[in-house]
């Protein structure tokens, strides 16, 4: 105990008198605190000025590395499967390609309203309503909605409706009733859809709409 009590007393015993006194003439410990301080203020003032935004700029330059690397696994795997995708986008045009066969012209559409009367004639239905709509114009196509009404026996309203989705045209038969007579026939009240492909006039005038549109919103 008394040795340290006399380390304690000479450690505080440098730190007497050093008031105008040349820190370079100053005893070793306050020598060597002093020159701590400066070395810790020196690190603090360095990573407050420099390496903070160096560690920054390397964490970000870590989150962009590990970003481009799941880029490179995506486009390495899209490279691996090309051959396939080819493939695949091939198949998608060739099936694009047969539903347009399927969709009349606006030259088509008369033959295409003859051959679902005739569809309905040729069962021995009865047509007591056949109204074709106003055309609804989409992005790519016009749909064309026809109220029909038809009355006839069980199997013939069956076949009729077969009929109408074997027809080389897509036609598609929406919100169907059926309603059954006193005398045993039934009656289909329907809103039959067909589609046509757009003219190119039709498919610019669309167009236009809808650069039009984006512009107003902008």
């Amino acid at each position: 105990m008394a040795d340290l009590k006399n380390i304690g007393d000479s450690v505080a015993a440098q730190f007497r008198g050093l008031g105008g006194r040349h820190p370079g003439q100053w005893p070793l410990v306050p020598r060597m605190l002093c020159g701590v301080g400066v070395l810790v203020a020196v690190l603090a003032a360095g990573w407050a000025a420099y390496w903070s935004g160096q560690l920054d700029e390397l964490g970000s330059g870590a989150q962009n590395e590990e970003t481009l690397k799941q880029e490179y696994k995506g486009k390495l795997q899209q490279a691996v499967n090309l051959d396939s995708l080819r493939k695949q986008k091939e198949q998608v045009g060739e099936y694009v390609a047969t539903l347009e066969k399927q969709l009349p012209s606006k030259a088509e559409m008369d033959a295409l309203l003859s051959d679902i009367n005739q569809a309905g004639i040729g069962r021995s239905l009865q047509f007591e309503l056949f109204k074709p709509g106003q055309v609804v114009v989409k992005d790519y196509y016009a749909e064309l909605p026809i109220d029909i009404k038809v009355t006839g026996g069980y199997h013939d309203v069956g076949s009729f409706t077969s009929d109408i989705a074997n027809l080389p045209r897509i036609v598609t038969l929406n919100n169907m009733r059926l309603t059954s007579g006193k005398d045993g026939t039934l009656t289909l009240e329907a809103v039959a859809k067909t589609f046509r492909y757009l003219d190119p006039e039709e498919v610019s005038a669309q167009r236009k709409a809808a650069t039009g549109k984006k512009g107003a919103k902008k």
